[in-house]
């Protein structure tokens, strides 16, 4: 009688392949930093659970957005010397959080590092100063809301970011009529938005000044978006 296979994996939309093996955080990030890892995609390891999204980035409502944002936070960080900013493909880990996720943008200050807060992971059999990880609590972390990442990234995601012991988040969503790129500071039970000033400016106490998103449609009826810094209020 012939012996019944067993099987090796989870196969999502054809596309992801997860070994059956990767149950815990650990499984999780030894497969996330080796070359079987899908190179496309997002895959973030949440509170016990793997969550695949492979739906392609919107042009307007995620891509330029995020570019705007991003661009944004490079000048005031270079400018300062503040520390290093990854877009993109930058995987946190989180033991203590129960987390490892690649969010869209993540800022981490020279602070962090040297104070131990933060530990960079290098890459496997890699030369000196080569890394492929961020293990703790990053600085500041952005989300740009998807139509697949509603859930995760408004709820989910802000839970987890705070038991890390991240020090600011920002949520971004373009896609209603009103883009809005809200700042939260950890309160007494999780991340709560910060009241904006007269202007609409929100200060940032880790970036040391305020921020405010405008956003109008071009010729063509697409977005354009341009996040506004001011030095903070005395």
């Amino acid at each position: 009688m012939a012996s019944a296979s067993v099987a090796t994996s989870v196969v999502f939309e054809e596309l992801v392949e997860v070994p059956l093996g990767v149950r815990s955080l650990a499984d999780f990030r030894r497969w996330a930093l080796s070359d079987d890892f899908p190179e496309s995609g997002r895959i973030d390891f949440i509170d016990g659970k793997i969550e695949v999204d492979m739906a392609p980035e919107d042009l307007f409502c995620h891509g330029t957005f995020k570019t705007e944002v991003a661009a944004a936070l490079y000048l005031r960080i270079k400018r300062r010397r503040m520390g290093h900013l990854f877009v993109d493909k930058a995987r946190i880990s989180s033991p203590e959080a129960g987390l490892s996720v690649e969010p869209d943008i993540v800022f981490l200050s020279h602070e962090a590092i040297r104070s131990g807060r933060v530990r960079l992971i290098p890459k496997s059999g890699g030369k000196t100063g080569r890394y492929v990880e961020i293990e703790g609590a990053p600085d500041l972390v952005v989300e740009i809301v998807s139509d697949g990442s509603v859930t995760k990234d408004t709820r989910r995601l802000p839970v987890a970011y705070f038991r890390a012991g991240v020090r600011e988040f920002w949520l971004a969503d373009a896609r209603g009529e009103r883009p809005v790129c809200i700042i939260h500071s950890p309160g007494q039970n999780g991340f709560e938005p910060v009241p904006p000033d007269a202007d609409g400016f929100q200060p940032s106490a880790v970036l040391g000044c305020r921020y405010r998103l405008d956003a109008a449609r071009d010729a063509d009826g697409n977005w354009e978006f341009d996040l506004r810094e001011a030095s903070q209020q005395s």
